[in-house]
């Protein structure tokens, strides 16, 4: 059976199943990447079948419009359609719940794959007790050192320095007439 004689059978399944109107154009762009069909394959099959009576044919213009016959389907009553109704938004809010739930899965396996594992977890744990015990030998040290400064020591040291300081301050502003000045050797008094 070669693609011709195919043409006719799956366009009016295609039409069938869709249950809506299309254009010969439509049609073999729907159908064109699944089965291969060209263009006049497509157009001559619609209108074999709309002359056969198995389609209906509207011409608007220079365009023409087939659809599946709607005599084949059987009559579908108010409590049908308010069933399929009902039925249809509560899929729709099923799709979103699931949506959503995909997407807050997605959020917590890029937080899982963008934390550490476990090995990576122990190394850093022993990196850091071994941080930790060198910092507590340290402030041992520290601790044991018995040459603490005195506050009557520290006292001693910063009125000496305010004294150094007031004495530099003073020798300053009597060399401020000098060629060269401290800002300009950018000297700075020390802190402590």
């Amino acid at each position: 059976m070669s693609k011709k004689d195919n043409c006719g059978p799956l366009i009016l399944a295609y039409l069938n199943e869709k249950n809506r109107p299309y254009s010969a154009q439509d049609v073999f762009c729907n159908l064109q990447k699944q089965h291969g069909l060209g263009k006049t394959a497509v157009v001559k099959a619609m209108e074999l079948l709309a002359l056969e009576g198995k389609i209906k044919e509207k011409t608007y213009g220079k365009q023409k419009i087939y659809f599946a016959d709607q005599a084949q389907f059987k009559d579908v009553n108010d409590a049908d359609l308010k069933a399929m109704d009902s039925e249809l938004s509560e899929l729709s809010a099923e799709a979103q719940a699931l949506t959503q739930s995909c997407r807050q899965l997605d959020a917590e396996l890029k937080e899982l794959n963008s934390s550490l594992t476990t090995e990576e977890m122990i190394s850093e744990i022993h990196q850091l007790k071994a941080e930790c015990s060198g910092f507590r030998g340290r402030l041992q040290q520290i601790k044991s050192a018995t040459n603490h400064v005195t506050p009557e020591e520290k006292e001693k040291v910063n009125k000496e320095r305010s004294v150094y300081v007031k004495e530099w301050k003073k020798r300053k502003r009597l060399d401020e007439v000098g060629v060269e000045t401290d800002e300009d050797c950018k000297v700075v008094v020390p802190s402590i």
